[in-house]
């Protein structure tokens, strides 16, 4: 008897002929794994990717502004070192993932590029998914055992609510959130503050039509969020504008009335009160003047505050489907079982061990 040990040299052609003697499972086995792959892949609905891309405006309001694009370079962070801003582009990939910015998205308008479909989100998400039918009667025996635990809870829908509060959601509402959630990547490049944002749906005219509405609804939430003390600052100084007119048009026409109802008089007791309703008038037309010239610089700082953007790649209807790769898929499979089942034919050979099967 030889003693066993790893062999230092590999025989290929002791391998060879190994496997040549096992050419018939081979022949049973492939066939059967071509078959199943193609049954595992084939039913696998098709789905679309689409990318946008975008740069916001760069802040320079201060020199540590500057200086955070060049930290963040060398792996540093001075992104709220000196700016005012709460939320910088390093931040949106969270915002993306927010219930808020999510639920937003719930009542988008989506049509199917064969126009059989036109629904909001929401709606296609819950009604018109394509499935895999293999996986019909899991998802059914699943659908059965939660509806043996069903609490009764209304879904968020049925309620006829047109809003629904991101902070209760019901469990529906909360599972087509987290499959938005999932269908949505967004990155930043650190050094180049550009925002890329891709979209995945089985569809190829909603995915670009969800590309362009997470664009926008970013764009929109960057802005609101950039020009909100802005623009509580304009309304408040809108409300003191009307209230210093109305003083003033009140102002203007007691001075009216009394000018007209005292013409021509001598007395000076009259002469005194038309002068007093005549400063008065004056008083409060130098502050409506002042309240009207604060809020138009209020206005132009809503507008100074305003971000813009540059689109760098707009949403496009993809052509061709990103996935999944059904060829690559089957031809993975069955160079994986062809790998695994001559490992195991070749194990006396590759473990140094003499083997005498014919």
């Amino acid at each position: 008897m030889k003693d066993v040990k790893l062999s230092s040299v590999i025989d290929l052609e002791q391998i060879f002929r190994v496997l040549w003697q096992k050419k018939k499972y081979y022949l049973y086995i492939l066939p059967i794994v071509f078959v199943l792959s193609c049954l595992i892949i084939f039913p696998q609905p098709r789905y679309y990717d689409c990318d946008v891309a975008l740069a916001p405006e760069s802040s320079s309001e201060s020199m540590m502004g500057n200086l955070s694009s060049i930290a963040s370079s060398i792996g540093l962070n001075f992104g709220e070192m000196g700016a005012s801003d709460a939320i910088y582009p390093l931040l949106y990939p969270d915002l993306l993932s927010s219930p808020e910015f999510l639920v937003g998205l719930f009542d988008v308008k989506v049509k199917t590029l064969d126009g059989e479909i036109e629904t909001d989100y929401y709606t296609y998400l819950k009604d018109h998914q394509k499935k895999n039918i293999l996986m019909t009667p899991f998802q059914k025996f699943s659908d059965y055992l939660k509806s043996l635990f069903d609490t009764g809870k209304n879904d968020g829908r049925s309620t006829g609510e047109s809003k629904r509060n991101p902070f209760m959601l019901s469990e529906n509402d909360y599972n087509l959130m987290e499959t938005i959630k999932g269908k949505i990547t967004c990155s930043v490049d650190k050094m180049t503050n550009v925002i890329s944002i891709s979209v995945r749906d089985q569809d190829a005219l909603v995915c670009a039509t969800m590309a362009d509405s997470v664009k926008a609804h970013l764009q929109d939430f960057i802005i609101q969020y950039r020009t909100s003390k802005a623009r509580q600052d304009c309304a408040y100084y809108q409300g003191l504008t009307d209230s210093a007119r109305i003083e003033y048009q009140k102002a203007l026409h007691r001075y009216s009335e009394y000018s007209d109802t005292h013409k021509d008089v001598i007395l000076q007791a009259y002469i005194s009160e038309r002068d007093m309703l005549e400063n008065d008038m004056s008083e409060k037309y130098n502050t409506y003047s002042v309240m009207n010239t604060q809020l138009q610089a209020m206005r132009a700082k809503v507008q100074e505050r305003t971000p813009s953007f540059t689109t760098l790649k707009s949403a496009t209807v993809p052509i061709k489907p990103t996935g999944p790769k059904r060829m690559f898929f089957v031809i993975g499979m069955m160079a994986l079982a062809f790998l695994v089942m001559s490992l195991w034919f070749a194990r006396n050979v590759l473990l140094g061990k003499e083997t005498n099967e014919q």
